[in-house]
């Protein structure tokens, strides 16, 4: 997640989203670094304090995080014509998905090689317990001599997230870098091994604009899976990485961002993207004196449930017009509810976070202070959140059932 810079008209941002935003909560506590949700121990949050549709308290594991750190792995990459060492300098921004009674996780890893501080390329691996990890020793994916090549060189693929068809399909969003702009994009695989590239997700005038980390509205099975689901006939997906929008497919592979209509316009300053991005609508975006100040960013999955659609999001902080008690750049996470029948409706949203950087490596490494979400699974009766910290490692945080 390269930071982003520009600036936005706050004033205008406020006015936009205040019929939106409930105040849902008033919680006060010293903490090493910041005000958070009320903690009844260190790394967890308390579900007392929070929304009662929110997905809480996780509890961060301490005693084993970070769970996944840089390796040894070598592979040969096949526009260099040369090894690499693919995951030496950072793993980080992790997907997961159950399959067969085990839970699989597909990670961003970087080499030192390059303009870029490191090409991304996404490796795999798999735990029976959720908290110990084995590695395949290759990635599973990565840019090639193909006809993805000039949208992922030599920047990579990056951020990870992956759901299930009907038929048990896989369906992989991720984020091309080409040097110069971030697209999403999207792949499909039977078995998380063997992958075929469909490309940008976005097509015509939104091909080209700058677009990140697809979220697909899924439904959270029982059994581990988690499977994209159709509302009114469509596919929905909430991507950005300023801002939070929505696109709709009936494919899974071919989106189509959601515009505003009749004549309807934000009404605020747009960074990355000119005129095309100022027509598509907004579902959610940054909040003056919040944590989430600067920039907004879909996590997992979203998820659909009788309340509505749960969203669980990061945010960035910028302390002058945002939370003064956490440092510049900090990357929290937290939650925002969605009409379950018209998923660009945004009906709740929790007022602070439930996640933020405080261990070691949280705050110190490739990005300072982030904890960045991105995998989400039930598994073995647990709620599992899978976090990249400091854009450097992999922890996780858990519920109990």
């Amino acid at each position: 997640m390269p930071l982003l810079q520009g600036h936005f008209s706050y004033l205008e941002l406020m006015k936009l989203y205040l019929k939106y935003t409930v105040i849902l909560i008033t919680v006060s506590v010293t903490l090493a670094c910041g005000n958070s949700l009320t903690e009844s121990k260190p790394g967890s949050t308390s579900a007392t304090a929070a929304p009662s549709w929110a997905l809480l308290p996780f509890e961060k594991m301490d005693s084993v995080n970070p769970l996944l750190t840089p390796g040894e792995g070598v592979f040969y990459c096949p526009i260099r014509k040369d090894t690499v060492q693919w995951e030496e300098k950072d793993v980080f921004n992790p997907a997961t998905v159950v399959r067969n009674d085990t839970l699989f996780m597909i990670y961003r890893a970087e080499d030192s090689v390059g303009k870029f501080a490191g090409t991304s390329r996404l490796g795999l691996a798999w735990s029976t317990d959720g908290i110990h990890f084995n590695r395949y020793p290759q990635p599973i994916f990565y840019p090639s001599n193909d006809a993805q090549k000039m949208y992922e060189w030599e920047g990579g693929c990056e951020d990870p997230r992956i759901v299930q068809d009907s038929s048990g399909r896989y369906v992989l969003t991720y984020t091309s870098y080409d040097g110069n702009k971030a697209r999403l994009m999207v792949a499909t695989s039977p078995d998380l091994i063997q992958w075929t590239k469909y490309g940008p997700a976005f097509s015509g005038k939104y091909r080209d604009v700058w677009s990140k980390s697809g979220s697909i509205v899924s439904d959270y099975l029982s059994d581990g899976r988690i499977v994209a689901r159709k509302i009114n006939g469509l596919y929905w997906m909430y991507w950005g990485d300023v801002n939070i929008w929505v696109a709709t497919s009936d494919d899974l592979v071919h989106w189509k961002p959601v515009p505003y209509t009749n004549g309807q316009k934000p009404g605020i300053e747009l960074r990355h993207n000119a005129t095309e991005v100022a027509e598509l609508k907004i579902v959610f975006g940054p909040r003056i004196k919040k944590f989430d100040s600067d920039l907004v960013e879909p996590g997992p999955p979203a998820m659909y449930t009788d309340q509505g659609i749960r969203l669980l999001y990061n945010g960035r902080n910028v302390p002058s017009i945002g939370d003064t008690s956490l440092s510049e750049g900090t990357y929290a996470a937290s939650q925002a509810l969605m009409d379950k029948n018209d998923p660009s409706k945004i009906i709740d949203r929790m007022d602070t976070y439930f996640m933020k950087p405080e261990r070691d490596y949280e705050i110190m490494g490739q990005v300072n202070r982030v904890c960045f979400i991105e995998g989400l699974a039930l598994y073995k009766n647990s709620w599992w959140l899978y976090y990249g910290t400091a854009d450097s490692r992999i922890a996780g945080a858990r519920i109990h059932k």
